[in-house]
């Protein structure tokens, strides 16, 4: 159940911030790269932030 958060919050922002850089300006792509670097980041430590902040809101794993 929180992977699929995880998976549906990150896409989300990925698709806003593509449409944000096509819309208004280029740097929205930033965003697109930070949720990138995220989900490597996430892969390699098996730490992720979302799933803390997740878990705070009361999502079970």
């Amino acid at each position: 159940m929180m992977e699929r958060y995880i998976r549906a919050i990150a896409g989300t922002m990925i698709l806003i911030s593509l449409l944000l850089a096509i819309q208004l300006h280029i740097n929205w792509l930033w965003l697109t790269a930070f949720v990138g670097v995220n989900l490597l980041q996430s892969s390699i430590t098996k730490w992720c932030l979302m799933e803390d902040i997740l878990s705070k809101v009361g999502v079970k794993k």
